[in-house]
């Protein structure tokens, strides 16, 4: 698909334009309304696309449940008796959709505890409706998105099973509070991995004391502007990390359920360093 359609729809998912703005500019750009709504199927995410780990999986056990007063998601567990590393599955600004909880099984299968958190759940919950559960993250203040995350990985550290030992993986909006959660310099946070999350500021780096792996997308410009003065800061500043870049990959290219974007090549390598990421610092 051509450049120009994906970073329209970009600017449009991140807020700069309403759905009927969007719509008028894509037909612009495709050359007709028709055109246009015959591109919307490869923009927008479909559930259906992708499942890898199905609810069912007999190596996992799965549950909707508030882990904390507040503090409600979705928590998947190895089936197998044992104590586990735990991690916290931050989502898109689209909230705890089919996609994140595919994500979430995925990390369980590798041998953590997975808790996909529902950031909107001091709102009523994710809604079906993708518009609005964009709306509701934009209008969601980051203060209380870091004292979800903060509350997350205090009760990941003390859940029945738990080894104690907690990281945080996060994917765009995601990723972004993953970087917060991290210069917060919560003691909980021992691990923390952001997909093409915005940067903290620079001046907040040098409160981080969990190891980073930050992934990022070649294409993805607005997001990648902020990355020399990140990685300035946690360099002078002597940090633990590793910084990806994904070259020709677009912005949310693990997203799997998105035909325009999902690059399999970066989504896969992404992924095992993410799992060797964090079974080095969890155990």
């Amino acid at each position: 698909m051509d450049q120009k359609f994906i970073d329209l729809f970009d600017r449009y998912t991140h807020g700069s334009m309403n759905r009927r703005d969007f719509l008028e500019r894509l037909s612009l750009l495709a050359g007709s309304s028709a055109a246009a709504l015959a591109l919307l199927p490869a923009l927008e995410n479909n559930y259906a696309r992708a499942e890898l780990v199905p609810e069912n999986d007999p190596a996992i056990v799965t549950e909707t449940v508030e882990i904390a007063p507040g503090i409600k998601g979705y928590l998947v567990r190895p089936a197998a008796q044992g104590t586990y590393p735990a991690v916290l599955v931050i989502h898109e600004n689209r909230g705890l959709n089919p996609h994140i909880k595919d994500v979430t099984r995925r990390m369980a299968k590798e041998g953590f505890i997975a808790f996909g958190g529902d950031y909107l759940t001091a709102a009523g919950g994710t809604p079906a409706d993708e518009e609005k559960a964009r709306e509701m993250i934009g209008a969601l203040k980051p203060e209380d998105a870091l004292a979800f995350s903060r509350a997350a990985i205090a009760a990941l550290a003390t859940i029945q099973g738990s080894s104690g030992k907690v990281g945080a993986v996060g994917f765009c909006w995601g990723g972004g509070a993953v970087n917060a959660l991290a210069v917060s310099g919560d003691p909980n946070l021992k691990a923390g991995v952001a997909y093409y999350g915005r940067q903290a500021p620079a001046a907040e780096v040098p409160k981080i004391a969990a190891p980073l792996l930050l992934h990022y997308a070649g294409l993805d410009e607005r997001i990648n502007a902020g990355i020399a003065d990140y990685e300035a800061a946690l360099k002078a500043n002597g940090k633990v990390f590793e910084l990806h870049m994904y070259e020709g990959a677009n912005h949310a290219f693990n997203n799997d359920t998105n035909a325009a974007r999902y690059n399999k090549d970066a989504a896969d390598l992404a992924w095992s360093r993410t799992v060797a990421f964090f079974k080095k610092y969890l155990g």
